[in-house]
């Protein structure tokens, strides 16, 4: 089959963009065409597919921006000129939608979360209207949905509340959903009567990730650290929800001043910096500047050179380096760093983040320091203490979560789920 994949940004560093392209790697294997049509693409993600950039489908074009500040952020007294633009450009949507599908003779088309979470509200009006019109076969991947995000998607106005209630999630009869959990199945199916398949996220084990060579061979030398110390990973972007708040109360908790905290992500989806802020805060406060190190200019998807011809290290480099990984995040919709880590062979510790750890990923057995409701105890802490200082346990827990999770989260598990997603159209 052609398959097309409709997505805001390609080959970035975020959870949707990492889990599109281990879905690309395996539907390749099955032997379907890959067609994708994007906002944004990073160069080293186009290697292997059929790309079209469409700008107006980037989180970043004015279309977007303006209709997320208009219907959530700073809405007008009416939403006449607002409700008049979501017409206008998501019909301009549609029709380059429909004109990517008949050039490419795409069978199914696969919006990645696209149809599921309202950031970017013309997008996914317009990949309704194609879905309405054409009645081609589609397979929704949703990672994140508007009820879970608190307020963030209510508007003050009844008829954009009503758009998101129509639009995302997408439901028609010849709509498939693939969802990362399952406690969106449960939802999905109570409230939309939507039958969906859990699709975890999921990591090739059988290849080598996070390793030491000597491309990453000065990487922390790079970030200001010296041989002894000893690096903390926090590989998430600066949002809120991640809680990395709690992984610098870690390091400054802890006795041992060589042991610092990395940490990996952009603060681009950060509403006005604020959050960045409060860390910057926090640290200024506690002194420990030469302690959290901001590596977002310097850690990308790929190996490469900047702008200014500094070397950009990988994400998988940064595991490479890591001593143990903190992932504390108080709401995630599977957890692709957590997966990452049990691939790199890394300790990691844990914040029970509900309604999905413990149930996908907990109860399996991995071998974490789990901490509850975002609350770092002394037995965590001393518990971690010891980990991050004894390097025979450090690698027996991770060669045991290693094996944990090529069982759990492989690629060959994703290819069984495919296989019956995909064959089942």
């Amino acid at each position: 089959m052609n398959i097309g994949i409709i997505i805001g940004r390609f080959g970035d560093i975020d959870g949707v963009s990492l889990e599109t392209q281990k879905w690309i790697d395996v539907l390749q294997r099955f032997g379907h065409k890959i067609f994708v049509l994007s906002g944004t693409f990073s160069k080293r993600s186009i290697n292997d597919i059929h790309h079209t950039v469409y700008p107006p489908l980037a989180f970043s074009s004015p279309e977007c921006e303006w209709e997320q500040k208009r219907a959530f952020f700073f809405p007008d007294d009416e939403p006449d000129e607002l409700l008049e633009h979501l017409e206008r450009t998501s019909d301009a949507i549609a029709i380059e939608i429909f004109k990517w599908i008949m050039k490419n003779r795409i069978d199914v088309i696969l919006p990645e979360n696209a149809s599921a979470l309202p950031c970017h509200l013309s997008m996914g009006i317009g990949i309704r209207k194609v879905v309405e019109h054409t009645g081609i076969k589609t397979v929704c991947h949703d990672h994140d949905f508007s009820w879970e995000r608190d307020d963030r998607y209510h508007s003050k106005h009844e008829e954009i509340n009503e758009i998101v209630r129509k639009t995302f999630p997408l439901r028609m009869p010849h709509v498939r959903h693939a969802v990362i959990n399952s406690h969106s199945k449960y939802y999905l199916g109570q409230n939309y009567q939507i039958d969906s398949i859990v699709v975890p996220n999921v990591m090739d084990f059988s290849q080598p990730y996070g390793q030491p060579d000597e491309y990453n061979s000065d990487m922390l030398e790079q970030f200001g650290l010296k041989k002894d110390d000893i690096p903390l990973l926090q590989v998430t972007r600066i949002v809120k929800r991640k809680g990395i708040e709690i992984a610098i109360d870690l390091i400054d908790s802890l006795d041992d001043k060589k042991v610092k905290l990395i940490v990996t992500g952009s603060y681009a989806d950060d509403e006005r910096l604020g959050y960045y802020r409060q860390l910057l805060d926090i640290i200024d406060k506690r002194n420990l500047q030469d302690r959290v190190i901001f590596g977002r200019r310097r850690i990308h998807t790929y190996r490469g050179t900047s702008k200014s011809g500094e070397k950009i290290y990988s994400i998988s480099d940064a595991y490479a380096t890591a001593t143990a990984c903190t992932y504390f995040s108080l709401y995630e919709g599977f957890g692709n760093a957590f997966v990452e880590c049990v691939a790199a062979k890394k300790p990691i510790f844990v914040n029970n983040y509900k309604p999905v750890y413990w149930p996908e990923i907990g109860s399996k057995g991995f071998k974490t320091v789990m901490i509850e409701d975002g609350i770092l105890t002394e037995d965590a802490i001393r518990e971690i203490d010891k980990i991050i200082h004894d390097p025979k346990l450090a690698r027996e827990i991770a060669e045991y979560n290693f094996e944990l999770g090529k069982k759990y989260f492989s690629y060959e598990v994703l290819e069984q789920k495919l296989f019956y997603l995909f064959s089942s159209l």
